[in-house]
């Protein structure tokens, strides 16, 4: 041997010592350290690691047929791979240290003692596996360098492997542990219901049971199909609407308002409000006062209901016959139209309508002229008979040819029949004209007697009441034609002072040529007419001559002078 190796192994004796010492102490240290980490794990003991004859750990290599990560649970035969390699790395990483030394060192390095071998535990066995748990180390890439490089590297990488390998055990368990728990929850299985089966229904079954609509999406609709679908829906609810009411207004009948008749079929009469209602007072305000006193007043009073006038019984007993025509023609238009005309301002106009209203009078046209004659309104409203408490008015309303009246209250009440219209004329200047008076007048009796004789078979003229009477006649016959003689609502009497016997026939024969009926016929001879009014009780009696209608006033009967003929120079 040389000298040179001789110093060199003089040298290398002491690090020899220095390593085997060295080497004891760090195997003890990291047995106790890897004892303590996988004693956590189970309390099983892992088996001794395997050692080649020089006393080096033999490092695990890696198995092609090792399952991949991706792979279900580890087999049998794999899971004590995984335990030797766990097991292995401390020893590697110690004998990396000691590797650094010298190469010989590696050679003379004796084998681990078995009271050196670590306490390790394994861990339990009803652990569930996870599919991570069997996953294999991958193994290090060695590099080609030298046989001491390729030992140290692979020890160190094995060590770190391990512990990346216990951090991701220890999550992976906790990981199944909560999956587990979750599986424990018993899964609920949501049961449907089951609509038992319908009967089977027609279209138009269905239609009624949903309706007609359709459920459109809004936002699929432009805005003028949103405007055209809101129209029909409000035109189906007004006519739902509408529909109702009427059904509702079929079933009252009683509380409807018929509709006025059409004025060229009516027969028209023109009432003034002084004659339908008391308005005495409200004339000497007027007369005293002035119109602005008057116009303040009925303001003021407007709330007040007026008393009946000198025409009220009689508007009455006129729409009592339109009652009875309805109901025996429920399409006839010949029937009485009231009109309400008066030179009332509009402003008293309120009174009048609450009034009219109070009294259930179907008065549905009206005529407020202001302060001017309502006389040019006459014509218009297809007058047939204007009653007034104004004379002059009436006047005017006889010369443009106008049936017209003079409206008188009674001077005592009287008890009128509500069921049957009355109605008395006079005969000369009411009915006929004034011819056989101006006879009377200017050459006496007695020639009026021979006129009356040698003109018997001539019909008179036609006086001023006498297309009233016509038109009275007409609705008496709509009644006959119902075989309602007996019971007709309508009775006409002649109330003259002729004599019967020589002047009567010519009278008689005068109606028959007119074709007009007289339900009574009453020839006084020029005795009052008072008492026999008192037991027709017409609800209006026409005459011409003022001392009749005073007569008749005595004892209640409601009168109508007509100003007509030659008695009005004497009146």
């Amino acid at each position: 041997m040389s000298q040179t190796s001789l110093k060199q192994k003089k040298k290398n004796e002491p690090g020899m010592r220095y390593s085997k010492e060295s080497l004891d102490a760090e195997k003890r240290k990291d047995s106790d350290k890897t004892g303590a980490r996988l004693s956590t794990q189970g309390s099983q003991e892992l088996p001794v690691p395997n050692t080649d004859s020089r006393g080096y750990i033999v490092r695990n290599q890696w198995s092609r047929t090792s399952r991949s990560p991706s792979t279900g649970a580890p087999s049998v035969t794999d899971e004590p791979r995984s335990r030797n390699t766990a097991a292995k790395a401390p020893n590697s990483s110690a004998t990396s240290r000691n590797s650094s030394a010298s190469p010989s060192q590696h050679e003379t390095s004796p084998p681990l003692q078995a009271s050196e071998k670590p306490s390790i535990q394994q861990t339990p066995q009803n652990r569930p596996i996870t599919p991570m748990d069997s996953q294999p180390p991958t193994p290090p890439e060695p590099e080609p360098n030298s046989r001491r490089t390729s030992k140290m590297h692979s020890a160190n990488d094995a060590w770190t492997h391990r512990e990346n390998r216990d951090t991701r055990d220890l999550q992976m368990r906790e990981y199944a542990h909560s999956c587990d728990s979750r599986d424990l929850v018993p899964k609920t299985v949501r049961d449907y219901p089951r609509t038992p089966p319908t009967e089977w229904k027609s279209y138009v079954q269905r239609r009624l049971q949903y309706g007609t609509s359709v459920d459109m999406d809004q936002e699929c609709l432009s805005e003028v199909q949103q405007r055209q679908r809101q129209q029909i829906e409000e035109d189906e609810v007004d006519e739902a609407y509408w529909s109702s009411v009427s059904m509702l207004y079929e079933k009252i009948p009683s509380c409807a308002r018929p509709r006025p008749p059409k004025p060229k079929h009516a027969i028209t009469i023109a009432v003034s409000s002084r004659a339908l209602f008391n308005m005495v007072d409200d004339r000497k305000i007027y007369e005293e006062e002035g119109l602005e006193k008057y116009m303040e007043y009925q303001l003021t009073n407007e709330n007040v209901i007026l008393t009946p006038g000198p025409a009220f019984r009689f508007v009455k007993a006129l729409q009592h016959v339109n009652s009875r025509l309805r109901e025996l023609y429920p399409e006839e238009q010949d029937l009485f139209d009231i009109v309400l005309m008066t030179n009332n301002h509009a402003q008293v106009g309120v009174r009048l309508i609450n009034s009219v209203n109070h009294y259930g009078l179907l008065i549905d046209r009206f005529c407020l002229t202001g302060g001017k004659s309502p006389i040019g309104y006459l014509k218009a409203y297809l007058t047939n008979l204007y009653l007034s408490a104004d004379s002059e008015k009436v006047q005017e309303a006889i010369k443009e040819g106008i049936a017209s009246a003079t409206m008188f209250a009674g001077a005592k009440d009287m008890a009128y029949c509500d069921t049957q219209l009355r109605v008395a004329f006079d005969g000369d200047a009411v009915l006929f004209s004034d011819e056989s008076e101006h006879i009377a007048k200017d050459h006496g009796l007695d020639k009026f007697f021979q006129h009356e004789t040698l003109f018997e078979n001539k019909p008179l003229a036609q006086g001023p009441l006498k297309g009233f009477l016509e038109d009275l006649g007409k609705l008496q016959k709509k009644f006959y034609a119902k075989d309602e003689r007996l019971l007709c609502p309508i009775r006409t009497y002649l109330v003259t002072a002729r004599s019967a016997a020589s002047s009567g026939a010519r009278v008689l024969k005068t109606l028959r040529r007119w074709g007009l009926e007289i339900d009574e016929a009453l020839f006084l001879a020029g005795a009052p007419k008072g008492p026999i009014l008192v037991k027709i009780r017409p609800h209006i009696f026409f005459d011409d001559q003022m001392f009749h209608i005073e007569s008749a006033q005595k004892f209640g009967t409601i009168t109508a002078h007509v100003p007509y003929g030659v008695a009005q120079k004497r009146n």
